[in-house]
């Protein structure tokens, strides 16, 4: 079963089965680009340089 949240007048579950298949997804991501040696910032991959046409 999940956690309930109260919030006002409204209740919600949280599916705490979903939350750890996406933390394992998650960390088999950041596992894969650190042997890859990708780099990254805050779990995102770093923007490409913009190339000069001049």
């Amino acid at each position: 079963m999940g956690k309930l949240v109260i919030d006002g007048n409204s209740v919600y579950e949280i599916d705490e089965d979903c939350i750890r298949r996406k933390e394992k997804e998650e960390n088999q991501r950041k596992e894969e680009g650190q042997a890859e040696g990708s780099l990254s910032y805050n779990d995102r991959p770093l923007p490409k340089k913009p190339q000069n046409f001049f």
